[in-house]
């Protein structure tokens, strides 16, 4: 087998950021969430089962398709329906391959290295059976736990996302905590994490493959984490927004002097307006803009932790620290992350025509073989019935405009 040279590794190791900013620059900052809740199922008149979660991702893909940069898919309700409800999810992931779709898996895995190299078989190397762009990992063994993991997406052009300050008001005590030793003594936990994955983005041209998840209902505590979103080059991505209750200025003050590289995810106000696909897209539109202009707006905003020496960007690891975190060289102060989304926001998205795609995205329970027929049977979160929604899993609640012009509404497969 021939070796990979560097400049080809090195490429791997940028692609899904340069994925990911190609899309983000064409269709702005949303990221749709397909999240099955049972509520959700049973309003959108689907059972609540493995059968009706992967209908109801496959109308929400529908609507994300050509209208948002990325697809969020919450894993835990698809494993509450055991080996057919992983089977609808892969059929779905390879669905959204067939549409050309950045998929994003959010199972928030995390543990030893020596167990969690497994992850990379199931989710970044040919022929995975749930083959992403990228999932989410907790870092709470120690960030170096995922040094191995996030080298193996990087070496096969995928991405990871990792959760340094969540929305979910419990995440603050443990986030703002003060480190007692080791890397980044005297800092806080988040940002030791956030520093860490930001050296593993260290000499990646434009935007990196290495993110973290930070919420956009922590502005009144973001100065306590010591992590300015604004020195970070790789994606963030955003949970948060409506239904925790962030708000458009709630993006602009958390999120002030970013360069165009934060993905916001929105999942219950879209999926509310199902399940006809001409409503969903409608709503997928009215959210997208109303987050483009607010995220427009944060980047014109100056970067007040610039002054702040406490606040110094993602420095270098303490004098008392052990070895640093691979790779070895140290953690640079962020550069500026080129960007389009300027011109995009300014721009208002032509609305794309409502295409039923259930027909022929619906894949086989091979996923890489042949599609099978329409509707086939078949953030971490608790459902909207159940207990306080957690960090990764948030959707907005202001009301949908009208589009700019009026899809059709396709006979989809219910």
């Amino acid at each position: 087998m021939d070796t990979i040279g560097g400049a080809e590794q090195n490429a791997m190791k940028s692609d899904f950021g340069l994925r990911l900013r190609k899309c983000m620059d064409q269709y702005g900052p949303l990221c749709v969430g397909i999240d099955p809740h049972r509520k959700i199922l049973t309003d959108w008149g689907y059972n609540v089962d493995a059968e009706g979660a992967e209908l109801f991702a496959m109308r929400m893909l529908q609507a994300a398709h050509g209208r948002a940069a990325a697809v969020k898919f919450q894993a835990p309700m698809f494993e509450r329906y055991g080996a057919k409800g992983f089977a609808a999810l892969e059929r779905v992931l390879y669905a959204a391959r067939q549409m050309g779709i950045i998929t994003i898996v959010d199972c928030l895995h995390g543990g030893l290295s020596t167990t969690i190299s497994a992850i990379a078989d199931a989710y970044f190397k040919p022929g995975a059976p749930l083959l992403a762009d990228a999932i989410t990992l907790l870092p709470y063994y120690g960030a170096r736990s995922l040094s191995g993991l996030i080298e193996e997406a990087l070496d096969n052009g995928r991405g990871v996302f990792i959760a340094s300050l969540t929305s979910n008001e419990e995440g603050a005590s443990l986030q703002t905590a003060i480190r007692q030793s080791g890397d980044y003594k005297g800092k806080t936990v988040a940002f030791g994490i956030a520093a860490t994955a930001q050296k593993h983005n260290q000499g990646v041209e434009g935007m990196g493959s290495v993110g973290l998840i930070i919420g956009a209902t922590i502005g009144q505590w973001i100065k306590d984490a010591g992590v300015d979103p604004a020195k970070f080059t790789g994606p963030i991505l955003s949970p948060g927004y409506g239904w925790q209750g962030a708000e458009a200025k709630d993006l602009k003050t958390v999120f002030k002097g970013t360069k165009g590289n934060v993905l916001v995810t929105v999942s219950r106000f879209i999926a509310s307006h199902g399940p006809d696909i001409a409503m969903l897209a409608q709503a997928t539109e009215s959210i997208a803009l109303d987050v483009r202009q607010a995220l427009l707006e944060a980047t014109e905003e100056p970067d007040d932790y610039e002054e702040s020496a406490t606040l110094a960007a993602f420095d270098t690891p303490s004098s008392s620290s052990s070895a640093p975190v691979t790779p070895d060289a140290p953690v640079p102060v962020a550069v500026a992350v080129p960007t389009d989304a300027a011109a995009a926001a300014t721009d208002a998205k032509e609305t794309k025509p409502v295409e039923d795609t259930a027909a022929t995205a619906e894949p086989s329970a091979k996923p890489d073989s042949a599609p099978a027929p329409a509707a086939s049977a078949s953030d971490t979160g608790e459902d909207e019935d159940e207990t306080k929604t957690p960090a990764t899993d948030s959707e907005p609640a202001p009301a949908v405009r009208p589009a700019q012009s009026s899809p059709a509404s396709p006979a989809g497969t219910r």
